[in-house]
């Protein structure tokens, strides 16, 4: 039988509705990314827990194993201003590596109990404190105890079909280039790499 990869892709993809802001630090260095791997880690409503699942190419990555630390944020979709705000943070943070600078100085942010990052122009985030991993090859999953959270504004969260039919053409292409790195790395981690 042969693994019919559009079905793979069509029923996963379904499954990461919402791109999510992930920041951290370790040793005064901050960081963060865009990501399409994160959720829900308990069913006990007194002590959530989050996941998240980080490639190893990423710098974000090794300061979270570092650390232990992050703040995932869930990104505004409306009014249009918090829209517009949401957009900056996506193309901020998913279109580059922090290898290349800092990605986060444009934010306004402020620590989290744990010293993380929180993106203040974000919908809203939970703080986590890692409490297990597990190594899958390409990336880690990292579970984390909520330690923190808040509600930053009113408004939707925003999807990802919709907000990549918003980002600038030009954004888009470098983003693709920029991202075939990381598939060779995820390729090499697996075993797949020709």
């Amino acid at each position: 039988m042969t693994l019919d990869l559009e079905a793979a892709d069509y029923t996963l993809s379904g499954l990461r509705p919402f791109p999510v802001a992930v920041t951290t630090i370790h040793e005064g260095r901050a960081n963060g990314l865009m990501s399409l791997s994160a959720g829900s880690g308990s069913i006990v409503p007194e002590a959530p827990r989050v996941t998240i699942s980080l490639t190893k190419y990423n710098l974000t990555h090794d300061l979270v194993s570092a650390s232990g630390v992050f703040v995932m944020h869930l990104l505004a979709a409306t009014p249009e201003p918090a829209l517009d705000a949401s957009l900056k943070i996506l193309m901020g943070l998913g279109g580059s590596s922090g290898r290349d600078g800092d990605k986060l100085a444009s934010f306004d942010t402020k620590p989290g109990v744990t010293g993380a990052p929180i993106l203040l122009d974000a919908l809203s985030y939970v703080e986590g404190r890692v409490v297990g991993t597990l190594d899958a090859e390409e990336n880690t999953i990292f579970l984390a105890d909520v330690v923190g959270a808040g509600r930053l504004r009113d408004g939707e969260r925003l999807r990802m079909g919709p907000a990549w039919g918003k980002l600038p053409k030009d954004w888009i292409e470098q983003y693709e280039a920029n991202h075939e790195p990381q598939l060779a790395s995820a390729r090499r981690h697996r075993g797949l790499a020709k």
